[in-house]
């Protein structure tokens, strides 16, 4: 389950960090704003990632999706591409519990 997790994460991490030029060119955002923001939100899910040996971490972890929707009120298509990472983390957590208890 960690490994489907892992990957959800960090590919997210690289989405949340190609978005901070969409941020600053195309919607105008601070770039000190959007590198903070973005920067810490995509160094988050890298955390996460390192903590998902512990149980509260994937809560954690659904904290971060509700961050990447909410980032949508500043670049928009993050609306779509956060509700994206959340269904593939819900996916993933789905997949992996079941895997696990088939074992």
């Amino acid at each position: 389950m960690r490994s489907l997790l892992s990957a959800v994460l960090a590919m997210e991490a690289v989405v949340i960090a190609l978005a901070i030029p969409v941020a600053t060119v195309v919607n105008g955002v601070d770039a000190a704003r959007a590198g903070w923001v973005g920067g810490a939100l995509a160094i988050l899910c890298l955390v996460v990632v390192a903590l998902l040996r512990y149980p509260w971490a994937i809560a954690v972890g659904w904290l971060v999706q509700a961050a990447a929707i909410a980032s949508g009120f500043v670049v928009t298509p993050m609306f779509f591409l956060g509700a994206m990472f959340a269904a593939l983390w819900f996916t993933a957590l789905r997949l992996g519990r079941r895997s696990t208890a088939t074992r």
